[in-house]
């Protein structure tokens, strides 16, 4: 009875240690893809805007079509002119 007590302690501090507020591609109400931005982009699929394109769009899959290096850098500076 008493290892049937402890075993049942054990798991309940266990599972009230866990915490999703932190983990990536959650938003408030806990769904993942609900992390929307302003331009309705979902940032936790890889999504950004680009003005240029007038869209959301991955950064990798945008610089092989456009053939422009996969950076930060260049993807900023191909979707802000």
């Amino acid at each position: 009875m008493r290892m049937l007590t402890t075993g049942t302690l054990l798991i309940v501090f266990c599972i009230s240690g866990c915490d999703t507020d932190d983990a990536p591609g959650l938003s408030k109400n806990g769904l993942v893809g609900s992390d929307r931005d302003d331009h309705g982009c979902i940032a936790s699929a890889g999504y950004q805007w680009c003005e240029r394109t007038n869209q959301c769009e991955r950064p990798w899959e945008l610089s092989k079509v456009q053939g422009f290096d996969n950076t930060r850098e260049q993807f900023e500076a191909y979707c802000s002119g």
